[in-house]
C-alpha cells in the first residue's frame, strides 16, 4: 500500500471544478484522483481518499484542499497535482493502542417487507425519526444520533480487527446530494467523522480494513482509516 498526500493546483482547474472542490464536491474530487492512476481509471478503483482543508500556523482553515489517499498502486504524478507519497506498511501487535480518525458513512440496511429489496438508511437518520418534529433539535435527538453513530461503528469493530476501549468522538455529520450527468434523482449519502481510540485484535484484519475501507460512499470521500501511535 502506498499513503499520499495530494494538493491542488487551484489554477489548473476550470471554473466548474474549482468551485466544486472548494465546497468539497466528492465526484469532483474522485475523477481528479483517478488521473493519478490513469493505467486503472478503467478498472477496480485502487484507492480510498479523505479530503481536508489546509490550516495555518495559527490553526485556521486556508481554504485549500488536500487530499490524503491509500492505495494500492503508487499514485502518477500529473500537471496540477502535487503528490507526496510513500510506502506504507503498518507494522501493528495485538494489544497495542492505536488513535484513530475516521470519515465514514453510518448506513444499515432495513427490510421492506416480503418481496421486496432492503433499502438503505442513514442510521443517524434514522435514529432522529422517532422524534417530534418540534424536538428533532433538541439535546435529547442530537444525543440519540450521536449515540446511533457510536454504536454503528462498535458493532463493526470486531469484523474491522479492533475495539474500541472508550467510546470515540463524533462529529461533522453531514448530508449530500450528488447530481448524476444524465439527470435522474440525484446521489444520496451521508458522512460522519469519528476520533478516538481503538485497540488491535486482529492486526492482519485490521490491515485489511485499512486497505479496502469502512463502510459505504467510498467513491464520495469515505472509508479511509487514519491510524497513529498516541
Amino acid at each position: 500500500m502506498y499513503l499520499s498526500s495530494v494538493r491542488v493546483d487551484l489554477n489548473a482547474l476550470t471554473r466548474e471544478q474549482l468551485f466544486d472542490v472548494l465546497e468539497g464536491g466528492a465526484y469532483t474530487a474522485h475523477q481528479l484522483l483517478w488521473t493519478l492512476f490513469a493505467d486503472t481509471s478503467e478498472g477496480e478503483r485502487p484507492f480510498l481518499f479523505r479530503q481536508e482543508m489546509e490550516e495555518a500556523a495559527n490553526g485556521k482553515s486556508q481554504g485549500l484542499p488536500r487530499f490524503y489517499v491509500y492505495s494500492t498502486r503508487r499514485p502518477e504524478a500529473v500537471a496540477g497535482l502535487d503528490v507526496q507519497c510513500k510506502p506504507f506498511a503498518p507494522q501493528l501487535a495485538k494489544g497495542e493502542r492505536l488513535a484513530f480518525r475516521l470519515r465514514a458513512n453510518p448506513s444499515i440496511a432495513k427490510p421492506m417487507g416480503q418481496g421486496r429489496r432492503s433499502k438503505r438508511a442513514d442510521v443517524l437518520m434514522d435514529a432522529r425519526y422517532p422524534f417530534p418534529k418540534g424536538e428533532r433539535t433538541s439535546q435529547a435527538c442530537t444525543e440519540a444520533m450521536d449515540a446511533a453513530a457510536r454504536q454503528w461503528l462498535t458493532d463493526r469493530a470486531d469484523a474491522f480487527g479492533f475495539t474500541l476501549p472508550v467510546a470515540p468522538e463524533v462529529g461533522a455529520y453531514r448530508q449530500y446530494a450528488l447530481s448524476k450527468k444524465g439527470g435522474g434523482d440525484p446521489i444520496r449519502y451521508s458522512s460522519v467523522d469519528y476520533e478516538g481510540l481503538l485497540e488491535v485484535t486482529d492486526p492482519g484484519r485490521l490491515i485489511e480494513t485499512l486497505a479496502h475501507g469502512v463502510g459505504r460512499a467510498k467513491a464520495f470521500g469515505c472509508g479511509l482509516m487514519m491510524l497513529r501511535r498516541p
